[in-house]
């Protein structure tokens, strides 16, 4: 299958995540592709707490053979307390899998040097992808400013313009750390929101778990056991008969920019509310009347997407 991307430069980017099933197939569809180039993995804490979401990072990359650096972040919200949510990726944040003994090590720097440094020391080429909580992009700007015009564009999976899935108000990732979400929104940068409202179309159901598992490899295997942990939560917590599959749209976006239908508009993070704080108000009507900053995610073609995930694991052989 072709991406939009194959005749061009490869996508330079910095995957932020909290590993999560979702995470792993973002993981996994960025690492090997030739439209991407991953130049780091740095991990959050958001769905476990980060000592668990670093070594689920760890083992996707090992478990899959990318030679990746792994980058050890933010373990709690700029301010508020910590949320995570073992009842959707269980007691590790990645339960399902079997993972051999880790031998793959996170890097010594930590995770918002890393974002500094990489950024600062690149000619404005670089996107970051955020699926997680955006504590680490966060920290990264208030400790160098400097680094936000270094921002090629942020991807992030996050929020929604319709209902939350933790509160009737948040999606998870902004309602965990909606503090550094509202720093990343009023940033000036670029901005693309996939949020719940198309994440939510792209159910991983029973017929594409099998759809996968038809292709003979590890990263098949590995999509197999994930989704079926992950379909068995959501079935238990949702009652869907498959779970969304968020975060890899980010990816999805990046190799073909048609997959989503998108809507500029000024976006605000709700975080003065009780009731609703980590809601994402997205001035869909422009009633607000204020320059846009950011392009929410509107619309998702679901046949595309699961074409591009089919295809980024037939890409491991």
């Amino acid at each position: 299958m072709e991406t939009k991307l194959e005749n061009m430069e490869p996508r330079k980017i910095i995957l932020d995540c909290d590993p999560g099933h979702d995470d792993a197939i973002a993981i996994l569809l960025a690492a090997n592709n030739p439209a991407i180039d991953l130049l780091g993995v740095t991990v959050v804490a958001g769905n476990q707490t980060l000592d668990k979401t670093l070594v689920n990072a760890l083992n996707v990359c090992q478990y899959l053979g990318l030679d990746v650096p792994v980058y050890k972040g933010c373990g709690l919200p700029m301010i508020r307390e910590q949320l995570i949510a073992p009842s959707i990726h269980g007691e590790s944040g990645l339960d399902g899998p079997h993972f051999d003994a880790l031998t793959k090590q996170p890097e010594v720097q930590h995770a918002v040097n890393y974002i500094v440094d990489t950024l600062m020391a690149s000619d404005g080429d670089i996107t970051m992808v955020t699926t997680g909580p955006t504590t680490n992009l966060a920290m990264a700007m208030r400790l160098n400013p400097d680094i936000v015009p270094k921002i090629r564009e942020i991807v992030l999976m996050g929020g929604t313009y319709q209902l939350g899935n933790m509160s009737p108000a948040a999606e998870f990732n902004i309602l965990a750390d909606g503090d550094a979400a509202h720093v990343v929104f009023s940033a000036g940068r670029k901005l693309t929101m996939v949020g719940l409202d198309v994440t939510r179309k792209v159910l991983c159901l029973p017929s594409i778990v099998e759809r996968m598992g038809q292709i003979d490899n590890r990263a098949a295997k590995l999509f197999v056991d994930l989704m079926t942990f992950f379909n068995k939560t959501q079935k238990e917590v949702f009652g869907w008969d498959g779970g969304p599959l968020h975060d890899p749209v980010t990816i999805g976006f990046l190799l073909d920019p048609t997959l989503l239908t998108l809507r500029e508009c000024f976006t605000q993070i709700d975080i003065r509310s009780e009731q609703s704080y980590g809601r994402t108000n997205c001035d869909i009507f422009n009633i607000m009347k204020r320059p846009p900053n950011s392009a929410v995610a509107m619309d998702i073609d679901v046949a595309k997407f699961w074409d591009l995930i089919e295809a980024g694991i037939r890409a491991y052989g």
